[in-house]
């Protein structure tokens, strides 16, 4: 059984993973460590997580593997600036010795910081870079339930490739088809969300949320349509693009486009983040949404035709468009779809580890067809778990007030009362979640019912933007109760429609109101997690996956007859989802949450010594 160690760092979300035989162990972000967003730096304390939770020395691996070839992107980053010259000189000047000092010399950058975490012999331990559309291909494929199956990846850019089209069959993926850099579907959208005033490579969520607020059939939403196709973006009729380089400035500058020139086209200045949202903004973002999606859904039908799969994977940044997601899912292109949880680069450390353990050691893949239940990636529950011990000692160094159950049943019906009655709780159990998605581990959570739960945790407890949507978690064997959605969705990366019998009628002016009056509206008995478009982001929960999560809900719907709940991310705007015990508490003392579980010990907020003193608890992120 071969022993791979995988890392993706560098860019950004940089993160470790390591797989024995074939099977995932574990993974996590740097980010939750260090407690810096979406760092780059090299992932030293998720690579010492992997190597103690798999029991393993960096002597003992058969090969550590990067997610990604430095030199073909090195390549990319010369030939484009000669394709430019002489534009992008100042850009030039700045990225040329960061190369020329680090990333060019990337093995020996990579063995001196494995060498800062222990000694090991170098020569021993193969050090492998796959290509990045390759490690994204496999970190989807083979944790997939499929024995064969089509791939999709959509991204920024790598090192060449935006976009890939491959086929795998058991071990082995073939790469068929390829779209390459300026041209981008991640770029493209990345460009927008600079546009509407959001930070690139964090906002792409913000974009996607503020897109519901927009109206589809208005005629300014459709004009943005025909001026996005005349101006920036060539749609071919296999999903390729061709992107007008005169508009944009990512392939040579230091921001994404030409601010005067977008203004110019849709007749208004880039947003500043600090300034209101307005109904343009939101039109502009639907727009994007609806090109984005049309390029999708033509890149996953070209997929079919040259693989004539019944099955698709997916991964890449553009993956986690979940709005997207949800409508290739209803074209039924495919009779089932794939898409790995951490789909973007920190899943690349995942898998270039996957692809070395099958197509450089030819080890089997792991994966069960005969039972549907089966989850290589673990339910994503692959980061850092925490002891009873490890918490008692964080409680007295924080001198917090706790009430431990040995009871799950009875620590399950407490909190779905908590819940019931308003509460909002802060979920934390077992082994973190790998990828930006909270999935009951290490989640805010509230009633789904109350129509008040979307303001007051944007604005109470997560500290953000109240225009930004919260997720259902809804037990797996009741989704049709609440949602036309007839699959699985256990990683939150499906967005489907609320039931009709579900919804409140809306007033006829409704897409006249203003943006916050549209908010407040009430649209559905589940409020809080429907978008103003009727559709929700769904996570399916399996009793088999996440059994005590699982429990909640099942308690919580024997109290008030609703199978599901709000589940948003535990922390707060610009913070890292929380990794230990102290980062929960922590986040719970400096927020208006009101009740805390961390496995068997719940913690109220108004037991807690000095507990109306926030700002004792408060640490300054930067904004994302």
């Amino acid at each position: 059984m071969k022993k791979i160690l995988g890392i993706s760092a560098f860019y950004h979300d940089s993160a470790a993973a390591i797989t024995v035989g074939g099977r995932v162990v574990a993974a996590a972000q740097e980010e939750r460590f260090t407690r810096d967003k979406h760092t780059p730096d090299f992932p030293k304390n998720a690579v010492e997580y992997c190597l103690q939770e798999a029991g393993l020395t960096l002597n003992e691996l058969d090969a550590v593997v990067f997610y990604d070839k430095p030199f073909l992107k090195f390549e990319r980053l010369l030939e484009t600036y000669y394709a430019f010259a002489p534009k992008g000189f100042l850009s030039f000047i700045k990225a040329i010795p960061v190369w020329l000092n680090e990333k060019i010399f990337l093995k020996k950058l990579i063995v001196d910081h494995l060498k800062d975490i222990q000694s090991f012999d170098k020569r021993k331990v193969k050090i492998l870079f796959p290509e990045h559309h390759l490690s994204h291909a496999a970190s989807a494929f083979y944790v997939s339930p499929f024995k064969s199956s089509a791939i999709l990846t959509i991204d920024g850019v790598g090192e060449w490739s935006t976009a890939s089209i491959a086929y795998g069959e058991e071990g082995k993926i073939k790469l068929l088809k390829e779209l390459d850099f300026p041209h981008s579907v991640g770029l493209l959208y990345s460009a927008f969300t600079y546009f509407l005033g959001f930070t690139v490579n964090s906002g792409e969520y913000k974009l996607m949320g503020l897109a519901p607020y927009g109206d589809p059939n208005a005629e300014q939403t459709k004009h943005y349509i025909e001026l996005i196709k005349k101006h920036l973006v060539d749609i071919k009729d296999d999903g390729s693009i061709w992107l007008n380089q005169k508009y944009f400035n990512y392939a040579t500058g230091l921001r994404m486009v030409h601010d005067s020139k977008w203004e110019a086209i849709f007749g208004f200045p880039r947003r500043d983040d600090e300034n209101d949202l307005k109904q343009h903004h939101c039109n502009l973002a639907i727009a994007i949404q609806i090109v984005t999606e049309e390029i999708v859904i033509k890149m996953a039908k070209e997929a079919k035709r040259i693989t004539n799969s019944d099955y698709l994977c997916m991964a890449g940044g553009v993956a986690l468009n979940c709005v997207a997601n949800g409508k290739l899912l209803r074209e039924k292109i495919f009779k089932d779809i794939y898409i790995q949880p951490a789909a973007g680069d920190a899943g690349g450390a995942l898998g270039a580890a996957l692809a070395v353990s099958c197509m450089y050691f030819d080890e089997p893949r792991l994966y069960n067809t005969e039972n549907p239940n089966f989850d290589t990636m673990s339910g994503s529950y692959l980061g850092p778990d925490y002891s009873d011990k490890e918490i008692e000692q964080m409680c007295r160094l924080v001198k917090a007030v706790y009430t431990k159950h040995s009871d799950n049943q009875v620590m399950s019906d407490y909190v779905a009362s908590r819940l019931a009655e308003g509460a909002v709780v802060g979920w934390f159990q077992g082994r973190m979640e790998f990828g930006p998605r909270a999935l009951g581990n290490r989640s805010i959570l509230g009633d789904a019912r109350n129509p008040e739960m979307q303001r007051k945790l944007n604005l109470k407890i997560k500290y953000r933007e109240g225009f930004r949507p919260f997720a259902p978690s809804v037990l797996a064997e009741d989704v049709q109760d609440y949602f036309d959605l007839d699959s699985d969705s256990p990683y939150m990366l499906i967005v489907s429609p609320v039931k009709e019998s579900r919804r409140k009628s809306l007033p006829e002016n409704f897409h006249s109101m203003d943006l916050w009056d549209k908010l407040y509206y009430e649209r559905s008995d589940v409020q809080s997690i429907t978008h103003l478009d009727f559709s929700a982001r769904i996570q399916s929960v399996h009793k088999e996956t996440n059994q005590r999560y699982w429990n909640l809900i099942n308690a919580f719907k024997k109290q008030t007859g609703y199978a599901l709940v709000v589940n948003t991310s535990f922390n707060v705007r610009g913070e890292p989802i929380v990794c230990t015990p102290h980062d929960a508490f922590r986040c719970f003392m400096s927020t208006e949450m009101d009740c805390l579980v961390i496995n068997d010990y719940v913690f109220e907020k108004t037991q807690q010594l000095d507990w109306e003193n926030k700002e004792k608890w408060m640490v300054q992120f930067k904004k994302d």
